[in-house]
Order: C-alpha cells, then sequence, then structure tokens
C-alpha cells in the first residue's frame, strides 16, 4: 500500500497505539491511511479486532469495495453489515471475522441488546475507526457508543479499543468567539478520548497537490424587480388569517423561516385546544410558506404544481365536509387559474436559474470531461432544478446527462430514493454515464464522488462544516465553487460567515494541538466527568418525567380529537416498533394503501400498508407483520396525549410521560389463540 508523505505523517501516533483524529481535507485519502494502520494493528495485535463505524449506510459498502477489500480481502475475514443486511447471530458473526464495516447504529444496538445473539461489548474490539467523527456530539449515534467507552474508561472497567477519528471538518459547534470554539473542539476530543489532533505539519506541500482547493465565486443577483405570483400567495395567506379572525401577521413575514415556525406552533396550539379550525388552516398556511420557498428557489411554475398537487390530494384522500376544509379548498381553487397564469409569465421569472444557466454554459464549454454537482436544501427544489435543466432549450446541446440524488429518508415533501437507487445515480456519475448531479447534503461528505469541475451552493444557508464538505467535491484541474444566492440575502451573509468560522476552526484546532500535555489532559478528564454527570442527570430528569400510569394517558387523533387509545394499549416490539396490541383499536384506523416498499429486507418483519384516522383520514404508521402477526405500529407525532395534569404532543416517543411496556410475542400469541377458542 503507498502512501503519501502527509499520510505517513499523520499517522504515526495511531501506529503506536494512540487515540487519535486524523483531520485532512475532503479527497486527500484519510480512510486508505485508516486502512494502512488497521493492516498493521492486525498484524501487530494479539487477537485483533477491528470496526469501521459510518453514520450512512451507503458508505458501508463502498468502504469495503474501494478500500478494506482491496488491501486486506487476501489475508482477513471481513464483514459487511448494515441496515439494509443485517443478520441474526450478530455476536458470533463478529467473533469469527477479524474487520467489521458497519453503520454506527448496528453496534449500538448489539452493544445495547439483551439478546445472547445479538449482544457484543466494546472489549470485543482491539480498533475502532469513526468516520466523520465530527458526529460525535450530543445524542448522536457516534456519541453514544463513545459514551459507553468513556463511561467504562472512567470506572475503569475492562479493556477499550483504540480510537481512530476521521474528519475533514470538526467545525465550531456555533461558537461565536475564539474561546467556546476552542471548547469546541476539546469537547469532541474528550469525546473520542483523543491523545492528539492530527493534521500535515511537514508535508503541507504535498498535500496542497493533491487536495486542490478550486477557485471561489461569488454568483449573486438581485431580486426580482416585480413578484406578483408571489404577492398573490401572500394575499391568499392574509385571507386565511383574516378567517381565523388574526391580523398580526405582517406580509413581510410570509416566505420565512420565522413564519414557518410561527404556523408549526400555531397547529400545535390547535392540537392541543382540539381547535380542529385554527390546526387544519396551520397546516395549509405552512403549504403556502413552503411554496413561497420554493418560488424563491426555483420557477414559479414549480411553486404553483407544489400546491395544486397538495390540494389535489387534499380533495382525494379527505373527500371532507368539514367548513374548514371546504373553506380552504375553494379559496385555492377560486385563485387557482390565475395563479397558473402568474406562474407562467416569464417576465417574473427567478434571476438566480438565468445566473445558474450562465455558470452551466461558461463552465461546460471550459472542459471537455465536465462534472458538477448542484447543492440546493430540499428534495423538492432538488427535483424542480432536474426538471427545469432538463427542459431548458438553451442547456439541451450541451450534453448535459444529469440527475437527482436525495437522501433515504421518507419525507411528506417528495418521494425518497432507495438506497439502490442512490448506488446507481453515483455509479453513473462516476462512470460518465451522467455528467451533472443535483443533490442534497446527501453528496456533501463520505460518498466516493469523481472530481468535479464545478460545485454550485445554490441558495443554500448552512454551517461551516458543510462548506468545506461541498467546496471539497470541487477537485478537478482549475475547478470552480460557485455561491449563488440572492444579493444582500441572509445565504450570503452566512456563507460569508461560514468563511470566518473556517478560520477559526484552524485557529482553535492549532491551540488545542499546541496546548501544554498536562494541562490537555486534564482538560479532557474534566469534560469526560462533566459529560458523564450530565448523562446521569439527563437520565434521571427522564425517568421523572415518567410519573403516570399507562392507563391513566389518552391518546387523542391530533387532526379530528378522536379518544382512540389508551397508554396500557401500547407496547415497544424490538426497542423501535410502536404497536396498539387492543384488538378494538382497528375500529379506529383503515389501511389506504398497498404494503410499503422499503428496498431492504428486515430480519423479523415485513412490511404492511400505511393506517389512518377512519374519521379524519391523518396518517397515522403502518401495518408490520412480525414473526407473521400483524400489528398497527403509530407515530407518536400524529397524537395528542391526555394526562391527568396536562394535554400536549410529542415529537419523540422516549418523551412520553408513562413507561412503554415491551411486546411479548408469545403472551401474545396465547391471548390470540384463546381469543379464536372463545369466538
Amino acid at each position: 500500500m503507498d502512501l503519501r508523505s502527509y499520510q505517513w505523517e499523520v499517522i504515526g501516533p495511531a501506529l503506536e497505539g494512540k487515540n487519535i483524529i486524523i483531520w485532512l481535507p475532503t479527497g486527500s485519502g484519510k480512510t486508505r491511511a485508516a486502512v494502512y494502520v488497521v493492516m498493521r494493528h492486525l498484524e501487530m495485535t494479539p487477537n485483533a479486532k477491528v470496526a469501521m463505524l459510518v453514520n450512512k449506510v451507503h458508505l458501508v459498502q463502498q468502504h469495503y469495495s474501494k478500500e478494506f477489500q482491496p488491501f486486506l480481502e487476501d489475508k482477513y475475514k471481513i464483514l459487511t453489515i448494515s441496515g439494509e443486511t443485517e443478520k441474526p447471530f450478530f455476536s458470533q458473526l463478529v467473533k469469527k471475522n477479524d474487520v467489521l464495516v458497519c453503520t454506527a447504529q448496528i453496534l449500538h444496538n448489539a452493544i445495547i441488546s439483551e439478546s445472547e445473539e445479538k449482544h457484543v461489548k466494546l472489549a470485543d474490539f482491539t480498533l475502532l475507526i469513526i468516520d466523520e467523527c465530527h458526529h460525535t456530539h450530543k445524542d448522536a449515534v457516534y456519541n453514544k457508543v463513545m459514551q459507553i467507552y468513556i463511561e467504562k474508561k472512567l470506572k475503569q472497567d475492562g479493556n477499550l479499543p483504540q480510537i481512530l477519528g476521521l474528519t475533514a471538518s470538526p467545525g465550531t459547534g456555533k461558537a461565536s468567539t475564539f474561546e467556546s470554539a476552542v471548547d469546541h473542539i476539546l469537547q469532541i476530543c474528550a469525546n473520542l478520548d483523543t491523545w492528539k489532533i492530527m493534521s500535515t505539519q511537514t508535508h503541507i506541500e504535498d498535500l496542497e497537490a493533491k487536495a486542490k482547493q478550486p477557485k471561489k465565486q461569488y454568483d449573486l443577483v438581485p431580486e426580482r424587480a416585480e413578484d406578483p405570483f408571489g404577492n398573490k400567495l401572500k394575499e391568499l395567506m392574509r385571507v386565511i388569517h383574516e378567517h381565523l379572525g388574526e391580523t398580526g401577521f405582517i406580509t413581510t413575514d410570509f416566505g420565512t423561516q420565522m413564519y414557518e415556525q410561527k404556523v408549526v406552533e400555531m397547529e400545535k396550539e390547535g392540537a392541543v385546544e382540539t381547535n380542529r379550525e385554527k390546526r387544519t388552516c396551520a397546516i395549509h398556511l405552512r403549504k403556502y410558506n413552503d411554496a413561497l420557498f420554493i418560488h424563491d428557489t426555483v420557477r414559479m411554475k414549480d411553486a404553483y404544481e407544489f400546491l395544486d398537487d397538495f390540494y389535489i390530494k387534499e380533495k382525494f384522500l379527505k373527500n371532507s365536509n368539514d367548513p374548514t376544509d371546504i373553506f380552504l379548498c375553494r379559496l385555492f381553487y377560486d385563485n387557482s387559474d390565475k395563479l397558473l397564469e402568474l406562474s407562467e409569465d416569464k417576465r417574473y421569472e427567478n434571476p438566480k436559474l438565468q445566473r445558474l444557466e450562465e455558470i452551466l454554459k461558461d463552465n461546460i464549454q471550459c472542459s471537455s470531461k465536465f462534472r458538477g454537482i448542484i447543492f440546493t436544501r430540499t428534495r423538492q427544489s432538488t427535483y424542480s432544478l432536474h426538471k427545469w435543466i432538463t427542459g431548458n432549450a438553451a442547456l439541451k446541446h450541451l450534453n448535459i446527462k444529469t440527475s437527482a440524488l436525495t437522501g433515504a429518508g421518507f419525507s411528506n415533501q417528495s418521494k425518497h430514493m432507495t438506497q439502490n437507487e442512490q448506488h446507481d445515480v453515483i455509479e453513473k456519475f462516476r462512470q460518465g454515464f451522467l455528467n451533472l448531479l443535483i443533490s442534497t447534503s446527501v453528496a456533501e461528505e463520505g460518498l466516493d464522488i469523481p472530481e468535479c469541475n464545478v460545485v454550485v451552493r445554490y441558495s443554500l444557508m448552512t454551517n461551516e462544516i458543510s462548506m468545506v464538505q461541498a467546496r471539497g467535491r470541487a477537485r478537478a484541474e482549475d475547478s470552480c465553487y460557485s455561491f449563488l444566492a440572492k444579493s444582500g440575502g441572509k445565504e450570503s451573509r452566512r456563507e460569508l460567515t461560514n468563511e470566518s468560522l473556517e478560520d477559526l476552526m484552524k485557529r482553535a484546532i492549532d491551540s488545542v494541538q499546541n496546548m501544554p500535555e498536562r494541562e490537555y489532559e486534564a482538560k479532557i478528564k474534566e469534560l469526560q466527568l462533566e459529560s458523564l454527570i450530565h448523562r446521569q442527570i439527563k437520565q434521571q430528569k427522564q425517568e421523572e418525567k415518567k410519573k403516570f400510569l399507562p392507563e391513566d394517558v389518552r391518546f387523542d387523533c391530533r387532526s379530528c380529537s378522536a379518544a382512540v387509545a389508551s397508554g396500557n394499549d401500547l407496547c415497544v416490539v424490538e426497542e423501535s416498533h410502536h404497536t396498539n396490541i387492543n384488538q378494538n383499536f382497528k375500529i379506529y384506523y383503515e389501511v389506504y394503501t398497498e404494503p410499503v416498499e422499503l428496498n431492504k429486507k428486515m430480519e423479523d418483519w415485513v412490511p404492511g400498508g400505511n393506517i389512518r384516522c377512519r374519521s379524519c383520514k391523518l396518517h397515522w404508521g403502518m401495518i408490520i407483520i412480525y414473526k407473521g402477526v400483524t400489528l398497527p405500529t403509530i407515530s407518536i407525532k400524529n397524537f395528542v396525549l391526555q394526562t391527568p395534569e396536562f394535554r400536549r404532543p410529542y415529537k419523540q416517543w422516549k418523551d412520553v410521560p408513562f413507561l412503554l411496556n415491551r411486546f411479548n410475542y408469545n403472551k401474545y400469541c396465547e391471548e390470540q389463540l384463546s381469543d379464536v377458542e372463545d369466538g
């Protein structure tokens, strides 16, 4: 294995068994350096066992096929496991293999599992590699694994693996001062039990030759001189507020994240107050606000189609006689023709699109082997930009072969991509069948994407880590990194702030690297003790919140407020599925889709159809067939909980104010059989 001089420089302490973070730019070969450390570790350490942890499923196969398989498979057994390939008898498989490449969630599940077939211990491993280790903070799964490590370390509870973290940008943790940036870097080091952050000090020229920095340009465009389409959307939003008797909302708030927060809170209040009119209007206002976001980002036509699609579904799914539903649908359809007419008026089209067209023309004409990525904020804008490019007459002769690339999680806004679809798009891009990706943040870090001639950050407002990761994709000779946004807008101000934060991060890392050894060690131990105490206090508070008996908690539909379940009807299956085992629950819901396609095989269950409230048609969750038993599982965010003291909705199951029982499969089957015999 050939390493460059800067790679040899940063791995030195890891070869001696020390815990380090390797901080190198995107594309400089951090993973290759880590694989060399693994190879030496396996050769030199008795009973060695290595785990490479990643935070995204698709990275499991990528790291295996690109790095671990070519260099290690001849001598060592390598096991790859992700959510798609999770296998029974996990603990036995770990014992039989030398290297495990898996998502951090898989390992964490195995560590906390009580099943003998699944359970593994941290002490089973001699080396843990944590990819994109800047995510080791707060409640991220990397940090959950490392919290177990730190607790065992402080208690001196057995052997622990060596830790090797990899990152291109640890970030500043929202710091606004040098001192707080240093504190953030120290906290990351404490979370990873780091001896030192390693970066290139001596072989800088070699690193710069490998990880070239692109030319950066600010492509700032003016606002629309006139905006009749946007004004019409705001007019309809004002009508909805007037219908509710609210006149305090200022038009300039519409189309902002601040306004979005207001209507999210309004929807929550409506649910708690059982005020269906308020809650429904808030949901529709948020859709109008989303349309304003789309209008500001891509075409007026895309914003119109987004709203039109929403109201078609409202009409089809609900077919409601509720006065509020009738008023809101009539308001849109009475103004639909005018909105459509305004959306097709080219005089008021988005000036950002014209500038994007110019950027693509300039860069494609300058490169015979053009490759580019456009980063945008939402899936909706990703697909809208893709439609605009493929339908743009001025770009047709440039031989642009483009595709959208989005995350694999579910979204209310647009269709999610499966892992296989993601893999196919990236493979086509790598082989040259595609030369332009339009992507959400999924392509920013980790993915093995070829060097790009141009990277455009399109109307984005993110942090300095995202900026550094996206910029690192532009690695071709004479490549260009464009920031395209509205002149004087909050996005361009944030990008300038990110540049300052990147500089602040570098100075903070340098300060931590040069701290006296004893001072650094004392600070790391202090932070680890503080984190341990903080977790214990947090756990205690969580337990104190579980103050009600399950039978004293009622579940009401978030939309129509119908009482549909009691807390003692609920059980947890496999630590993740929350099911209602009361046979009478089927009175309140209906299955309204074919079985959900997950594109992956789960160990003990398969998906059924989605379920919704039989009365108001609100989506509640989905059916799962668990070991042959059909169970309705529900999402907590679709309900309001009534307790003896208060009434409120919850975002996460872990926060509900009562203890949930674990699902007892054998007992449930016995009761089902008994009911059949009695019947």
